[in-house]
Order: structure tokens, then C-alpha cells, then sequence
């Protein structure tokens, strides 16, 4: 069973090229990041087309936090960097780790539910349901996020992520700082949310 995120960039065709391949390293840096959470054996990214792209990897459950680890790595570059992301679960294969090679339901669905998204919807699942209901509340908070707090949530929402201290000490700011960017970001009560998600499955 895979996740699979489809992806394309908000506003690229206002982006210089620079900018338009930094979102996109951006996306795929915070893919290598997924793929080396625990409990993914199997993942892989790839680039569809001039500003779309597509992940994919074997732990379902996490399919979530990995959408909102991804948004938060492009908004942290600047606030009006962001991508659209369509959630989908099902079985397939890929083979070599390559999505554009793969096949199976859920990267069916995900390219389909990218497609169909309306405008001013960043974030969505294809299964419907309460996935669905928490990825659009998700989605509300996340494009409220300033570069500050998208720094901050990037560094927590990884699982395992170590102590607030921890991460004050990566970005090079106070405790404090991070404490007050993350709840003005809403984390506390994503995090519970993705926990919810993460335990039920």
C-alpha cells in the first residue's frame, strides 16, 4: 500500500525560473526527508511536467503529516511559496522508486483529485471522509503560516523530531521563539490531530 502526494506549484507561472527550480528542490529535499522517516521501506519522488511533481512511499498512516512537512518546507522559503498536494492511498508498485514509472489505484486517484481541486484548496484526500475533513482544516491553517512559523513546524513535524530546545538550537533562535512561532502556527492541535490519524490506522 502507498500514499501517494501529486503536487504542482501555486503561482509558478509568476516565479522566475530560478525560484520556480528552488520550490522544486524545496519539494524534493523535503521528500528525501519522508523517505527517511521510520517505518518508510520503500519511496520515491519525481518531477511531472514544468511544476508538478509527485511523491510517493509505504506508510500510509503518515500521509498527512508528510503534506504538511512538505508545505511547510516551500512556505518557510518565503509566505507566498506554496504547492497544491492530492492525497491518495490504494495498492501499486513502482518500480526503481520511480512514481512516473509506477502504477496502481492510489496514483490513479491522486492525479485525479489534483485535477479537480478547487480553487483556493491547497490540500486534499481522495478517500473523502474524515481524512479528507482533516486535510481541509489542515490546509486552512497551514496557508496562514509565516516563514517563521513554517521554520518551526518543519523541524517538529517529523516524527522523532527531538525537543523544542533542540530545534531552537538548529535555527539558531530561542526556545521561546520556537515555542511562540509553533502555537501561533497551530501545532499543538495539528499534532494532536495527526497522532489521531497515525494511532487509528
Amino acid at each position: 500500500m502507498f500514499v501517494v502526494l501529486t503536487g504542482d506549484i501555486v503561482g509558478s507561472s509568476d516565479l522566475e525560473v530560478e525560484a520556480l527550480e528552488a520550490t522544486l528542490e524545496a519539494v524534493a529535499l523535503a521528500a528525501r526527508g519522508v523517505g527517511d522517516w521510520p517505518g518508510v521501506t520503500q519511496w520515491g519522488v519525481a518531477r511531472r511536467g514544468g511544476d508538478a511533481w509527485q511523491l510517493a512511499f509505504d506508510a500510509p498512516a503518515l500521509g498527512l503529516r508528510a503534506a504538511l512537512y512538505t508545505a511547510a518546507c516551500l512556505r518557510r522559503l518565503e509566505k507566498t511559496r506554496a504547492t497544491r498536494i492530492a492525497m491518495a492511498v490504494g495498492p501499486g508498485q513502482m518500480p526503481g522508486n520511480d512514481p512516473n514509472a509506477a502504477h496502481g489505484t492510489g496514483f490513479t486517484a491522486s492525479g485525479r483529485l489534483l485535477e479537480k481541486l478547487p480553487s483556493g484548496r491547497y490540500l486534499d484526500d481522495a478517500g473523502g471522509g474524515a481524512l479528507a475533513a482533516a486535510a481541509r482544516l489542515a490546509d486552512h491553517i497551514a496557508q496562514g503560516w509565516t516563514p517563521a512559523q513554517a521554520r518551526a513546524m518543519a523541524e517538529q513535524l517529523p516524527p522523532g523530531a527531538g525537543t523544542r530546545a533542540e530545534a531552537a538550537e538548529r535555527l539558531g533562535i530561542s526556545r521561546q521563539a520556537v515555542d511562540q512561532a509553533l502555537w501561533a502556527a497551530g501545532y499543538p492541535a495539528i499534532e494532536a490531530a495527526l497522532t489521531a490519524i497515525e494511532e487509528g490506522k
